[in-house]
């Protein structure tokens, strides 16, 4: 199969069948074999009607429904692992991302023999203050701590090569660092296209200005994971052990002082309680590193290398 078009969707009834149409003008223009997977995360409307209507008249249409309302991530986690096509194309489904773009996206990871294509929405129709500043200052961080030079990590047109989705997962609200867990997976060749991005059409966003706070927040969980996910104590442990160091080397100054200074105030001084606060917490992030160690041995996943092939091994 060349083509799945994974699409998350959320109460957009509206606009289903205007973009499975359109869709299936493109694929059948340029005489692709073609998957269009709609994955419906808990919607409240008519949408999971819709895409059970427009499966029956057009059979290349595949649908998932959550029970409830999982978010962006896990609906993409799902349609990733359903996925047979050898290009892999996301897009959302409020008719802002332009199907007309999948041919160019296609050819990119095809011939260009990119492992994953982040559409860069470079004009955009989203209110300058709500949406696009915050969203300039989220993107700058994620270049700075990921070092992927992309424009627009949010973007939800991407491409990617088959081997790219079934190594990665998606979950909680990562899906706008897939570049990153792509590039912590192995597949560093990660381009970018300027894309369309058109005005809303039908409804409202789903996405409040929360999404920025939990951004910053996911991007740190992730840039701590990848480096520290199988070596925790590396990091509990060198900053465990700083600290306690420091507390010791306070206690014995103030030690010293007591004995040969005759200075009995000890336990009046700022430094006695910061000596006590540092040593306490050197212990106890110490002590965390020895049980991010025991959980990190027992996972069933501590020795899970990602092998791109083998030469003579069955």
């Amino acid at each position: 199969m060349d083509l799945s078009i994974v699409i998350p969707l959320y109460n957009e009834e509206e606009s289903l069948p205007e973009l499975t149409q359109w869709i299936e003008r493109v694929a059948t223009s340029h005489q692709y074999s073609y998957e269009i997977i709609l994955v419906d995360d808990g919607s409240t409307d008519d949408s999971w009607q819709i895409v059970q209507q427009l499966s029956q008249h057009n059979a290349n249409i595949k649908g998932i429904k959550f029970q409830r309302n999982y978010g962006k991530s896990a609906a993409l986690n799902e349609g990733f692992k359903a996925a047979q096509g050898e290009v892999v194309i996301t897009m959302d489904a409020d008719l802002q991302d332009s199907p007309d773009e999948i041919p160019e996206l296609r050819r990119m990871i095809i011939e260009d023999k990119f492992d994953l294509v982040s559409g860069w929405k470079k004009k955009r129709y989203d209110n300058a203050i709500t949406k696009n500043f915050p969203s300039k200052i989220f993107n700058a961080a994620a270049r700075a701590s990921s070092g992927i030079y992309l424009h627009d990590f949010n973007c939800g047109l991407k491409a990617y090569r088959k081997k790219v989705v079934k190594s990665i997962e998606v979950y909680g609200e990562m899906h706008r660092y897939i570049p990153v867990l792509a590039k912590w997976s192995g597949f560093r060749r990660i381009g970018e296209k300027v894309v369309e991005h058109r005005a809303r059409k039908y409804g409202t966003t789903k996405f409040g200005w929360e999404r920025f706070v939990n951004g910053f927040l996911d991007l740190a969980t992730i840039s701590f994971v990848s480096k520290f996910g199988k070596r925790p104590m590396h990091f509990f442990g060198l900053y465990g052990t700083l600290f306690f160091f420091l507390g010791t080397a306070f206690s014995i100054y103030l030690g010293v002082a007591k004995i040969f200074m005759d200075d009995f105030s000890i336990t009046n001084k700022p430094m006695f309680y910061i000596a006590l606060t540092t040593m306490i917490i050197g212990m106890q992030m110490f002590l965390a590193g020895f049980v991010a160690e025991l959980v990190a041995r027992n996972s069933p996943e501590r020795n899970a290398y990602l092998i791109e092939e083998k030469l003579g091994i069955s």
